[in-house]
């Protein structure tokens, strides 16, 4: 039996870029004892060398997902996402038709890890919060999924612009289009419409693309990873484009 892989989307002495498939873990974890399958030993065992990741994506995130080859190179790309000075932008599937374009601004409460270390200073006070979206493209199904004849979809990017615990799966269940495949924030019924009608059972939320500056020599990086598997076949099937408008 031949060894999973992850693709690998960018690599140096200093630093690999990966295309994190949906439902697998960054790292070991509380959320799943059981689990024996990790992003980082993946890595690890496909390039021979330890990795250290510098960012997290939820479990049912796909897309680019940055590892250091360094302790030090990991510290200085976590200042990056720190500062915020990393662009990230994703795609999402949500229910309903959100506005063509907004911001959303809402504090998010402290989510931490059961293990999580708690100093006598840490707050779990709300933190502020901030994502931008575009509306790509939307569809109306004629479908009765909830209490209306028809149901609507919408196609968006979102660009994070700080960097909280499930930011954008809650960010979006804020202005009340979940994301469709959220079993934690989003709607059951429109999860299981998805599900059966198109056989697409994972979170419909992806890291297309992020840029950041390498941590020796300075350049601005900008590493992409095309949907694909059901995420692509769904875009196919309601005639959406994944591109995002110039």
């Amino acid at each position: 039996m031949a060894e999973e892989t992850l693709p690998i989307l960018y690599r140096d002495k200093h630093l690999v870029v990966v295309d994190k498939p949906p439902g697998l873990l960054v790292h070991r974890s509380e959320i799943d004892r059981h689990e024996t399958r990790f992003a980082i030993q993946i890595l690890r065992d496909q390039i021979g060398q330890r990795v250290w990741p510098a960012h997290r994506l939820d479990r049912g995130t796909s897309g680019v997902l940055v590892f250091a080859l360094s302790p030090g190179i990991a510290a200085e790309l976590g200042r990056q996402f720190e500062a915020g000075t990393v662009d990230k932008r994703y795609r999402a599937v949500v229910r309903g038709y959100p506005p063509a374009a907004g911001d959303i601004d809402h504090a998010l409460s402290r989510q931490r890890d059961d293990y999580e270390f708690r100093g006598e200073r840490s707050s779990d006070a709300p933190q502020p919060a901030r994502t931008r979206f575009r509306r790509l493209a939307e569809i109306e199904l004629p479908y009765a999924v909830d209490r209306y004849p028809t149901s609507r979809y919408a196609l968006l990017e979102l660009e994070p612009l700080t960097g909280r615990r499930h930011q954008l799966r809650r960010h979006l269940k804020h202005i009340a289009h979940p994301i469709i495949g959220d079993a934690t924030y989003g709607k059951g019924k429109h999860n299981r419409f998805f599900a059966e009608q198109f056989g697409c059972r994972r979170l419909l939320l992806a890291c297309v693309r992020m840029a950041f500056e390498h941590p020796v020599d300075g350049r601005r990086l900008g590493i992409e990873a095309p949907l694909s598997g059901e995420f692509a076949a769904l875009l196919e099937r309601f005639g959406w484009t994944p591109e995002a408008p110039r």
